[in-house]
């Protein structure tokens, strides 16, 4: 096996590079898509992309539980409980993506009239996409059980290569399509397709990787409570990071119309590749972190948190420098004269609050490992009450540009998970309130009753 240094290495490059297989591969395409389908057209792209993805982070919700379950029983080496884990979040995941895609398709014709309320043809392509949306939302739900276990495993690898080939494909296909003139409800059908072979592959990856007979969804009591112990707080945490991945979007469209959305998700296109390279590169601290804090050896990890922090500082600050000095000519770039000309006084204040969320991704990834889901998910909570109200208020007297504050007050809400973080890497140096200063693990390792020596033994990833 890999040492330590190294696997970690992998695993943050792998990630980085699932992240930006989407991001660029729409920006690269986004000129091609904006001179053949129109500024109308792609602001139903963005809606529908949005949709999708908001449905598939709700519906996914128990992906960093099942993340923390596996983990723990990975370094305990319980493969029968991690079996059932499995088992249990597939169960949980694809009952919330059918329920919430049968939601998105009853609401997709009252979002589809408030997106384009005049043009019939476009309003009936906008209604067929976001329907489409609605039958990838349980795949993409079913599909985070996948990866996420691999994740669990520090083996970011081979889910990597299944999903970047995926994503390439579905953006080439886009790409061909809006050549051909193609309808947003084609192009996201034949994305639809490409999804459902990935998760084919990602499925029969998992099987091999936990050595499990079958996947088949299964509600284990002692599993189930583990994961809804953690699982509940988790998914409010995921509810909350909507508010700011896409409910913007959704309330710009539904608000302001497809072409005001068009230019301001290019400009959000532009600058979350800060945030979410960070998230992408820093996730291995997640399984790395939850999975040593449970083996009996366990002790303090100060170094890499201290590291992984500063790496975090440097990243974000090399990329928002970057994108400060360059982001108007992508935007003119990308988007043409046009919408840059709309765009550009948009840019440094979506540039800053992506910035101060990215700085919260090593506090995040930390504080999950130690099984501080409460505080995260009350901070994510407290962000997006902020960024909500602040958007109701401001967007009806500034228009887009109250939006883009409320986007900015949200990333600096989440800097409040700084705080108990800095104390555990300086201990004593800051004190903190009752409830930031608990250092508790809210969820405890599910025990399934059977004698060790009918628990097979773990072959991949054994610590």
């Amino acid at each position: 096996m890999r040492r330590a240094p190294q696997q970690n290495l992998s695993n943050a490059v792998c990630g980085v590079l699932d992240y930006a297989a989407w991001p660029i591969g729409m920006l690269a395409v986004a000129p091609v898509l904006l001179h053949h389908l129109g500024i109308a057209r792609f602001g139903i792209w963005a809606v529908a992309i949005a949709a999708i993805n908001a449905g598939a982070i709700l519906a996914s919700g128990f992906g960093d539980a099942n993340i923390q379950q596996v983990a723990t029983h990975r370094g305990q080496g319980n493969l029968t409980a991690l079996i059932l884990t499995v088992r249990t979040a597939t169960g949980i995941h694809l009952v919330l993506g059918v329920a919430l895609g049968v939601l998105a398709w009853i609401v997709a014709p009252a979002l589809a009239a408030r997106v384009i309320p005049s043009d019939a043809a476009l309003r009936a392509d906008c209604l067929g996409a976001l329907r489409v949306a609605a039958f990838i939302i349980p795949a993409r739900a079913v599909e985070t059980v996948c990866i996420s276990t691999q994740r669990a495993f520090e083996r970011y690898g081979p889910a990597v290569y299944v999903s970047i080939a995926g994503r390439i494909a579905a953006i080439l296909l886009a790409a061909g399509l809006a050549f051909c003139n193609s309808s947003i409800t084609g192009i996201l059908s034949a994305n639809a397709v490409v999804m459902t072979l990935c998760l084919a592959l990602q499925i029969r990856q998992l099987r091999r990787l936990i050595q499990a007979e079958s996947l088949r969804p299964a509600v284990n009591r002692e599993c189930l409570r583990a994961l809804l112990a953690f699982g509940m707080f988790s998914w409010i945490q995921a509810a909350s990071s909507v508010v700011v991945g896409q409910a913007d979007r959704l309330f710009t469209g539904a608000a302001m119309g497809a072409a005001t959305v068009a230019a301001y998700a290019l400009c959000v296109q532009i600058t979350q590749p800060l945030y979410g390279i960070a998230s992408s590169g820093l996730h291995f601290l997640f399984p790395h972190l939850a999975a040593r804090m449970a083996a009996p050896a366990s002790h303090t990890l100060r170094r890499t948190i201290s590291r992984a922090l500063l790496a975090n500082i440097v990243l974000v600050a090399a990329g928002t420098l970057l994108l400060a000095f360059g982001g108007r000519s992508l935007l003119a770039l990308l988007g043409g004269p046009q919408i840059a000309r709309f765009a550009a006084p948009l840019l440094p204040l979506t540039l800053c609050g992506t910035a101060l969320l990215a700085l919260s991704v090593t506090p995040y990834y930390v504080l999950l490992a130690m099984g501080r889901i409460r505080l995260v998910a009350a901070v994510s909570l407290l962000a997006s009450a902020i960024m909500l109200g602040c958007m109701a208020w401001l967007a009806a007297a500034r228009g887009i540009e109250g939006v883009v504050v409320a986007r900015l007050l949200y990333g600096l809400t989440t800097l409040l998970m700084c705080f108990p973080l800095l104390r555990h890497v300086f201990p004593g140096s800051i004190r903190l309130p009752g409830f930031f200063r608990r250092t508790e693990y809210a969820v405890a390792a599910t025990q399934i009753s059977r004698p060790d020596g009918q628990n097979r033994t773990l072959k991949h990833g054994r610590l």
